[in-house]
């Protein structure tokens, strides 16, 4: 289930962010984290089942789309189809817009998409 990230969350978040490639550097996970918190349009959900493992982030770029910017899934729950779930539940809570992905996680985004379409 996707929640919205609260700074209760700071931590969990952070930690999850940092397993992407382009947040291992602190500063620059700390200026992430800030600007899910400062601007409007950038919102950032975590995926709780019993525990936090997941954490994506997405900007509203105008009211047709939305663009993800941040998706990761905790190693170790990795490969159970959970990445995919939580681009489900942000395609289910903007389902008026258009769901697009930066160059980070665009493999993945279109992996799913061509996965959805097969079956």
């Amino acid at each position: 289930m996707l929640i919205r990230y609260k700074k209760a969350f700071e931590k969990i978040a952070m930690g999850l962010l940092s397993f992407m490639p382009s947040e291992k550097d602190l500063k620059q996970l700390q200026q992430t984290i800030q600007t899910y918190e400062t601007k409007e349009n950038w919102q950032l959900f975590l995926w709780k089942e019993e525990d936090i493992i997941g954490v994506v982030g997405v900007e509203v770029i105008d009211d047709r789309t939305v663009e993800i910017h941040h998706l990761c899934v905790n190693p170790s729950h990795r490969y159970q189809g959970i990445g995919k779930q939580m681009l489900n539940a942000v395609r289910e809570i903007y389902k008026d817009k258009e769901i697009v992905a930066n160059e980070m996680i665009e493999s993945f985004f279109t992996k799913c998409l061509t996965e959805e379409a097969e079956n």
